[in-house]
């Protein structure tokens, strides 16, 4: 005799119970729930007769079970959310009771991974519908927070500190979640949702690692590199796009990292250097076709001219402060 509590989660449909969750609720004396439980409907059409509890304080539910389930075998569906006041108070109850009364937590069902992410799109949902400043953005206003989020989680990495790396992840998740809710409001062709954004990087990863998802074999990255490309430019293809060797180049990334990316793609296709070193006359703009060299030789060095940079100005920001404490001093 004893005491199972059942619980389950809210993340995955009611009625896909374990076996042994079904296995207790079947060979059970007494199994309780209250009214708008969730797995009632299942329970039901599965045969398993429910007693209904009134809504009532834990102390009283608590005494209710644990003296039923003195000399019975006795299920309590928990409701979603854990009924952790009412646990609290069993267990209290049980201590001090006077003959042991057995109590078993039994998970009916389990989060699958990524289950969580239901819970982001379900509050940035609320906040869309609720919250003022965020029921009047737009995909242009975000930009500038998407933007900042992706630098500040640039940041975390560049300094090491992997602890504060989850916040700044989540940040940027956010982001993406609150441009498909955004999107999702719209009634033309444009509209999308978040489960079209996940749909469409699954068959995209899917469609370009055939060597991982098909029959393709490569021998190393590189030419995973390679393929990657191909299937690009068959995607190009398929869609009557004109190909590029600049195609999926962001223009508005900074400019130094701008640069490096035009230059990788251009030596890959065999553009002469003379077409960069023309600029000088075209544009008008020495320095910038001096940086532009500078970019050249750090790439062939091997070098991330972006991520040289970056090093040297955080090195400069460290002198500065350096500085200003030693003025107050």
């Amino acid at each position: 005799m004893g005491l199972t509590v059942l619980a389950t989660t809210h993340r995955v449909p009611a009625g896909l119970l374990s076996w042994r969750a079904w296995q207790a609720l079947r060979s059970a004396d007494r199994v309780l729930a209250r009214d708008g439980q969730p797995q009632l409907p299942y329970l039901r059409e599965a045969d398993v007769a429910v007693e209904i509890v009134e809504r009532t304080e834990a102390g009283p539910l608590a005494e209710l079970l644990v003296r039923a389930a003195a000399d019975r075998a006795v299920v309590w569906v928990a409701d979603p959310d854990g009924d952790e006041e009412l646990m609290r108070r069993v267990g209290e109850l049980v201590v001090a009771a006077p003959e042991p009364v057995e109590v078993e937590v039994l998970h009916g069902s389990y989060d699958l991974p990524g289950a969580r992410l239901l819970d982001l799109v379900s509050v940035m949902d609320t906040l869309r519908r609720q919250c003022p400043w965020d029921r009047k953005q737009t995909h242009a206003t975000l930009v500038p927070y998407l933007l900042e989020e992706a630098y500040e989680l640039a940041d975390t990495v560049e300094d090491g500190d992997y602890a504060a790396l989850r916040e700044e992840l989540g940040d940027v998740l956010m982001q993406v979640v609150f441009h498909a809710r955004v999107a999702e409001e719209r009634t033309d062709d444009t509209r999308f949702t978040i489960d079209d954004v996940a749909a469409g990087i699954v068959d995209k990863l899917v469609r370009r690692h055939p060597h991982v998802f098909g029959d393709v074999t490569v021998a190393d990255a590189d030419e995973v590199n390679a393929n990657w490309e191909q299937i690009k430019a068959a995607e190009r293809a398929a869609k009557g796009e004109k190909a590029s060797i600049l195609d999926g180049v962001a223009m508005g990334q900074p400019a130094l990292s701008l640069a490096a990316q035009l230059q990788r793609r251009a030596a890959r296709a065999g553009v002469p250097q003379e077409v960069w070193r023309e600029l000088a006359e075209e544009s008008g703009e020495e320095l910038g076709v001096e940086l532009f060299e500078l970019v050249r030789r750090a790439r062939e060095a091997g070098r991330d001219p972006e991520a040289a940079l970056r090093t040297v100005a955080r090195a400069y920001a460290a002198r500065v402060r350096q500085w200003e404490s030693s003025r107050k001093e």
